[in-house]
């Protein structure tokens, strides 16, 4: 029933449900087009309006089920249906909740009503789909969508007719259709304002949902910003504009020293004693990029990197966010950045002589300590090389690997290059930062040519050493340190220069715990042949080509003194592959100092020691016979036992210059 078609005439709408059931003709008299809709559609199905209906019922574990599923509806719907119950006097009516399937699920009312209803099977649990109850409110509600009010005649069965329901469809925040609220009266009773009551009731439902749907979302919403937070690597911490704490993640719990848990809702300065730039930006009201500070609590002095955002909040003063990082993790990334990473190992050094085996052995044992190490030998031996192999062979190997060159950095700037500069900005326009030996911090620093420090930075290192702790130029902070040291010097007599006074005695003991001198490259015998070969690789993958080396080039490779060591060969190598103009390294690439040197060449000679000549008369003459020994004796005019004694001393091998071991020709291939 329209509200527009207030007041009816019983009689006449009684008549025209007469005539249709009789004939199934709608009669003139004018009806709800959705009741009329309503009639043919259960008159098409075979129903018959004088009959009495065939209810469906859930069962009682069915119900059950239904209630459990539909409970939030009914939890919200349930008051809503109280309040109608009491303010219209609690007589002559019955409210009723279904779910999406016209089950009903929740009944509420006058109990002689109820009688009445469960007379004609109306009770709780039926469903009140049309094609079993007929034209009815909740069924015209859900199908067309909008509030329906149905009075007595206008039920399809006539066993209804002394009812007038209402019913209202209840929609989620999705448009999925939940159910129905309806409320029943008795014919008599009928009134259009019902109506608007159950159309309310139903709208009050929805917006209850909808804001329950809200705050679920919003809490969702938290938690996942919660989880967010905590997953965040960097402290967090959210201030209001008078700078109490609104939250504060585990990260910042962490980094401060403080529970997140009881902070919430104190104010940051009773927790901490903040820097003075937190106060400056919270009185002016302005955000800070990303500085080093220092947080003081319970007298400990914790510094991170701090960085201050603005956190809007419409037309309030702003918040803040406070973003913290532990320097330590600062570093790390400071040192992915710059590369302070060491590439060499124990593996990638060449060396099969006694010298070197030796030399490698004791290595690998002292990478093993955590103790300083002294690295001495001539321009060229590797000793950078062999500082990475320690480093990454000891329990440092995941820090930083930070070198200092010694010779490269002016006297007068090395303290600031060492142990950084605390933010003295206010008075000399400085910012702070930290220095070489704080970027080690939890890896090994490098010290190159170490003799050339002067002997108040030694002073100051070797209380580094000892007391694994440093203080920036300019402050008072003390800030601890754990790393490695390894020193290395291009004069094999420092013991000399402590003896003339130009290196600190106690800073040369305190190195020399652990001293490893590597031996040049003329005094590591078959060495260089494997070394060349390692050379050569590593020359065709960067410059290409299939290069090989004539057995003369070899044996004045080989028969070189090398004052430069393996730096020198490796530059002496790269200039004989530029060039060479085909396959073969000859003679005619090599330097000329290389052919000068060399025993037996057309040009002026370099006069060697009686040692070196003779050791170049034995490489000469085993690249000539083929390593053959008791010919090589015969050539040189020496029995065949002294030769065998020379060859050891000057860790040479008849195997080496036979043909097959590298020693007459080195091929590369292409890479």
């Amino acid at each position: 029933m329209l509200p527009s078609s207030y007041p009816y005439d019983h009689e006449k709408l009684r008549a025209a449900w007469a005539a249709f059931a009789s004939s199934g003709v709608l009669p003139s008299y004018p009806l709800d087009p959705a009741v009329e809709r309503s009639w043919r559609t259960c008159r098409k199905a075979g129903m018959d309006p004088r009959a009495t209906p065939v209810l469906t019922y859930c069962e009682e574990a069915g119900l059950e089920k239904r209630r459990e599923a539909s409970f939030d509806l009914i939890v919200l719907a349930r008051p809503f249906m109280e309040d109608i119950y009491q303010f219209s006097g609690e007589s002559d009516m019955a409210l009723y909740l279904t779910d999406e399937t016209l089950c009903t699920v929740d009944w509420l009312g006058d109990d002689r009503l109820f009688e009445a209803l469960a007379a004609r099977g109306l009770r709780p649990g039926v469903n009140l789909r049309q094609k079993r109850v007929g034209t009815n409110a909740a069924a015209m509600a859900l199908n067309e969508g909008i509030p329906v009010q149905v009075v007595g005649p206008e039920h399809f069965y006539e066993s209804f007719h002394f009812l007038t329901g209402t019913a209202a469809p209840v929609h989620a925040g999705t448009g999925q259709m939940l159910g129905v609220i309806g409320l029943v009266t008795s014919e008599e009773n009928s009134h259009p304002h019902t109506l608007g009551i159950v159309m309310a009731a139903a709208r009050a439902i929805e917006n209850q949902l909808q804001a329950d749907q809200s705050v679920a979302d919003a809490h969702r919403l938290l938690g996942e910003l919660n989880a967010s937070l905590q997953a965040v690597g960097n402290g967090m911490v959210f201030l209001d504009q008078r700078g109490t704490v609104m939250h504060m993640n585990a990260s910042a719990g962490d980094i401060l020293g403080i529970s997140p848990r009881l902070a919430m809702g104190r104010r940051f300065s009773t927790l901490v004693d903040p820097p003075a730039e937190l106060h400056t930006a919270v009185a002016e009201q302005e955000s800070m990029a990303e500085k080093e500070v220092v947080f003081h609590i319970d007298g400990e002095a914790r510094s991170c990197l701090m960085r201050i955002d603005l956190l809007k909040q419409s037309r309030k003063a702003p918040g803040f966010v406070l973003t913290l990082e532990r320097t330590a993790e600062a570093k790390r990334l400071v040192h992915r950045m710059v590369g302070a990473k060491a590439h060499f190992t124990f593996d990638d050094i060449m060396g099969q002589s006694v010298n070197m085996r030796r030399v490698l052995y004791y290595a690998r044992t002292i990478a093993g300590c955590s103790s300083p190490v002294l690295l001495l030998g001539e321009s060229g031996t590797g000793k950078e090389f062999f500082a990475q192999a320690i480093h990454n062979a000891s329990d440092y190997a995941d820090g930083p690997f930070v070198t200092f060159d010694c010779a490269a950095i002016p006297r007068e700037l090395m303290s600031g290059e060492l142990f950084g500069y605390e933010d003295t900005r206010t008075v000399e326009g400085e910012e702070g930062r930290p220095g070489k030996l704080e970027l080690a911090d939890g890896g090994t620093v490098f010290f190159d040519h170490v003799d050339n420090l002067p002997p108040n930075i030694q002073a100051s290192l070797l209380r580094v050493i000892d007391k694994n702790e440093i203080t920036r130029l300019g402050g008072n902070r003390i800030i601890p340190l754990d790393m490695r040291f390894i020193a290395a010097s291009n004069n094999t007599d420092l013991a000399g220069e402590v003896k003339e006074g130009r290196f600190r005695a106690d800073f040369f003991y305190r190195l020399r715990a652990m001293t490893l001198t590597i031996p040049p490259l003329r005094e590591r015998g078959d060495d260089i042949v494997l070394i060349i070969a390692q050379l050569m690789e590593k020359l065709a993958r960067r410059l290409g080509g299939k290069v090989r080396i004539s057995p003369r080039a070899m044996a004045i490779l080989r028969s070189y003194h090398w004052p430069g060591n393996v730096r020198e060969l490796e530059n002496v190598l790269e200039w004989a592959m530029h060039m060479a103009d085909g396959s073969e390294i000859t003679v005619e690439h090599l330097p000329h100092e290389l052919r000068r040197a060399t025993i037996g060449e057309d040009e002026d000679e370099q006069v060697l020691t009686l040692q070196e000549a003779e050791r170049q008369a034995i490489i000469r003459a085993g690249q000539a016979l083929d390593g053959h020994v008791t010919k090589m004796a015969e050539a040189l005019g020496i029995g065949r036992t002294t030769l065998w004694r020379k060859m050891k001393a000057y860790e040479l091998s008849a195997d080496s210059f036979k043909w097959g071991n590298g020693a007459r020709k080195v091929a590369v291939p292409h890479s």
